[in-house]
């Protein structure tokens, strides 16, 4: 089994109760979020409501003392990160979106029409990437996450800003699940998300506000 799809905390993690948070932030719409089209390594900007909406993501995390600010190379999320308050975001390059091979661009209803039973969770994209591929990049960023302390001892905040696909796999490897979990975890456009603790235990404090 790989370490994707066990219960285990990621590799070189270290799950410290009461330990980092770590924060989500989707990017704000880009026109193929908007129209349904899979949108992977694809580099869009924001739509004028997108960059509406991630400026909107700033209530959400006002308040919160970051210690480490990670971004998605992709400039959707870049932007995203900078109208949120964030212009000095970390690129995190295991960040960027599903590869979503030759399903790139597709809009997922006509896929749905050419194979009523699909579902990305179970039959994954051709020549893209393996499900079990993209929680192995949210595991590295797990366990980065985990490692960040601060001089005073109190828990560390961390914030991701990046994709729709991979932060709902992001939130399910936080929480020891298969990456398959991740789709149970609806989380629209610039909606915020915080991880963390019920005392020993990884936790979700906080969904899609």
């Amino acid at each position: 089994m790989s370490n994707a799809d066990s219960g285990n905390t990621p590799a070189g993690a270290v799950a410290v109760p009461g330990g980092p948070k770590l924060w989500l932030l989707r990017h704000g719409e880009t026109e193929w979020s908007r129209s349904g089209q899979y949108t992977g390594l694809t580099d869009l900007p924001l739509t004028e409501l997108g960059e509406d909406q991630a400026r909107s993501a700033q209530a959400a995390l006002s308040g919160v003392d970051f210690d480490l600010v990670l971004t998605s190379p992709l400039q959707r999320a870049r932007r995203t990160a900078t109208l949120a308050g964030f212009p000095d975001a970390v690129v995190e390059p295991n960040a960027v979106e599903w590869d979503y091979g030759d399903y790139e661009g597709i809009d997922s209803a006509v896929v749905r029409a050419q194979n009523p039973g699909y579902l990305i969770w179970d039959d994954g994209v051709p020549n893209g990437e393996t499900l079990d591929e993209v929680a192995a990049r949210a595991d590295l960023i797990v366990a980065r996450a985990l490692s960040v302390t601060r001089a005073d001892g109190a828990p560390a905040n961390v914030l991701l800003v990046a994709h729709g696909h991979f932060l709902r796999i992001m939130a399910a490897r936080w929480l020891r699940l298969p990456g398959t979990a991740g789709r149970h975890f609806v989380l629209g456009t610039a909606k915020t998300c915080t991880l963390g603790w019920d005392k020993k235990t990884p936790a979700i404090e906080q969904w899609g506000l």
